[in-house]
């Protein structure tokens, strides 16, 4: 084993850590999107990730995730909100004035 395969190995570990991490940064969104939508009483209609770039939170880099979900107050209309995220911390949730009966 050379220079260049293991150079090329660590870099191939380190792309599946990523790759997990972000499944893992995922699952807590939706998750948390969930829990929102079951505590003011929403349907919770689709989840996606909008955007992703790394950034720094609190002198850390670590991936920066804004995540949109649609709901529906009183299942006729549909309104999308924002989740972002900082690594697995969620920072805000953002949903507009709905209708709800």
């Amino acid at each position: 084993m050379n220079l260049f395969d293991l150079t090329l190995f660590l870099i191939i570990l380190l792309v599946i850590f990523q790759f997990w991490r972000m499944r893992a940064i995922t699952e807590k969104a939706n998750q948390h999107i969930q829990q929102y939508c079951e505590k003011h009483g929403l349907q919770l209609i689709s989840v996606a990730r909008h955007k992703t770039r790394i950034g720094s939170y609190r002198g850390k880099l670590d991936w920066q995730s804004c995540f949109i979900f649609e709901f529906s107050g009183n299942g006729e209309n549909s309104y999308q909100g924002t989740l972002t995220m900082a690594g697995q911390h969620i920072l805000q949730v953002e949903t507009p004035a709905y209708r709800a009966d």
